[in-house]
């Protein structure tokens, strides 16, 4: 009887992967070996400038536009630029490499190590910046990555992937520590990946997610995103609808963290709406409201058709009638109700947003959390209001990770360099989104960190030191 080989009984794709990861591995062994600080420094920055470049960005974001059919170019090309930008700030002074922190009150120093090969899942939405940041964060901590990309966005990837490799050969780096799952793009080559490399950041669909979680690997996965936004009776109303709509328009909606969902208190509805329409946001009722919602949720499913393209596209596609429509930039529905007999209560990734009458700041604060918990738990949420006291509530009571106080949305959500928060384009929404991080992916997320533990002075308290008041409030 002939013996088989392990190889021979294996599908072609978990060959192909296979061979990826064990290129990656050598590659990777031998970039962490003797490496410094600067060595790691400098693999980010030619991954960075491989995106950054002036001329290549923009070929890139038109390139995406071309094949994927999502967003706009001038907008991809910001986005391309100032996430990058943005990881760059975080990271410069970061320490990845040897000792990271060296504490003699508890005898411990702490070595930062690389973890090994990252298998990172990137979505369609964008193309191009995810898969740069990724490859940044992974090369800063001494890593290697592969990266899966969405069928859509494959040929997109493997024009960044050969301006990557082009920036390496500067440099003398293995062009092997950034690859590409090659196209075809399939879910078995995927799920092999997930299978074999040593951990995997997933950007995109749920459903990938899942898989990642499941495969058995260890996954850094992000939760669906179903932005609400409060508006309040303080309000600058004439500031939030100029926020609202350059955070809506920006990129066609593609972002998880544009607004779906208004929720406007009774006192400054009409007003906060005269605002938006200003700004451009066209709020349609009646029949010409429940023509664009059938057209956008018929069928059970949203309409690809309408999917993060531009107002005039959504326009003609839905067939309906929109006052000065010349100057829309997006569209606004009423929303009739919550959960998922109500479509418009959740994500669109679209140039379209549901808008909610509250009675008050507290009605305000049910419906936004009724909306969350059908969809977007964890995500984010955002309040324009003068009372930042109630920003604090959203944070003690809602099922959410960030609130996002007077800012536009999908600026802030994200990073800015106006506020505190890390750059990334991956939202962790903790267990409330079924996630495994709560806070921002970045860099810190890509390293293992090795403790040396030394004995010190015994620090052992009595039993009354611990107890003590408890027993003086129920007894021993």
């Amino acid at each position: 009887m002939a013996v088989h080989s392990l190889q021979s009984d294996m599908t072609s794709d978990e060959i192909i992967v296979d061979e990826l990861i064990t290129r990656a591995r050598i590659a990777q062994a031998a970039f962490e070996k003797d490496a410094t600080q600067e060595t790691y420094d400098k693999a980010a920055l030619a991954a960075a400038w491989a995106l950054m470049e002036p001329s290549r960005n923009v070929e890139l974001a038109t390139f995406a536009v071309e094949q994927t059919g999502l967003g706009n170019v001038k907008d991809k090309v910001t986005k391309n630029h100032r996430k990058t930008l943005g990881v760059l700030r975080d990271i410069k002074y970061s320490k990845t490499t040897g000792i990271i922190s060296d504490d003699p009150k508890t005898g411990i120093t702490e070595i930062a190590r690389p973890i090994g090969v990252i298998g990172a899942v990137v979505p369609s939405t964008n193309p191009v910046a995810t898969p740069t940041n990724n490859v940044v964060n992974a090369l800063k901590c001494g890593n290697a990555i592969i990266l899966s990309p969405s069928p859509k966005g494959a040929a997109v990837c493997e024009r960044l992937l050969g301006y990557i490799h082009a920036e390496f050969d500067k440099i003398g780096l293995d062009r092997d520590l950034v690859q590409m799952v090659p196209s075809p793009v399939s879910k078995a080559k995927a799920q092999r990946l997930m299978e074999q490399a040593d951990l995997l950041v997933v950007t995109g669909s749920q459903n990938n997610v899942h898989r990642a979680y499941s495969s058995g690997t260890p996954a850094i996965g992000v939760g669906a995103g179903n932005v609400t936004v409060i508006v309040d009776e303080t309000a600058d109303l004439a500031d939030a609808a100029k926020k609202v709509t350059a955070s809506k328009t920006f990129d066609n909606s593609t972002s998880c963290s544009s607004e779906n969902v208004l929720v406007v208190v009774d006192a400054v509805y009409d007003a906060f709406i005269a605002e938006l329409d200003k700004e451009g946001g066209r709020l349609l009722t009646g029949d010409q409201g429940e023509k664009l919602k059938q057209s956008l949720f018929g069928g059970g499913h949203l309409n690809r058709l309408m999917l993060a393209q531009d107002v005039d596209k959504v326009i003609a596609v839905a067939g309906v009638e929109v006052a000065d429509e010349g100057n829309a930039k997006f569209l606004l529905i009423e929303g009739a109700g919550i959960g998922a007999d109500y479509p418009e209560s959740g994500e669109k990734l679209s140039l379209v947003t549901t808008v909610y009458r509250a009675k008050d700041i507290d009605d305000a604060r049910n419906v936004a959390e009724q909306v969350l918990r059908f969809q977007g738990a964890g995500h984010s949420i955002g309040i324009h209001t003068a009372d930042d006291a109630r920003a604090m509530v959203l944070g003690e009571e809602l099922p959410t990770c960030r609130v996002i106080v007077n800012q536009a949305h999908c600026f802030a959500t994200g990073g800015s360099f106006d506020n505190g928060m890390p750059f990334s384009l991956s939202m962790g929404c903790g267990s409330w989104g079924g996630n495994s991080i709560d806070e921002n992916f970045n860099h810190r997320h890509l390293m293992n960190i090795t403790k040396i533990v030394r004995m010190i002075e015994p620090n052992e308290p009595a039993l009354d030191d611990i107890f003590g008041d408890y027993w003086k409030a129920a007894g021993k």
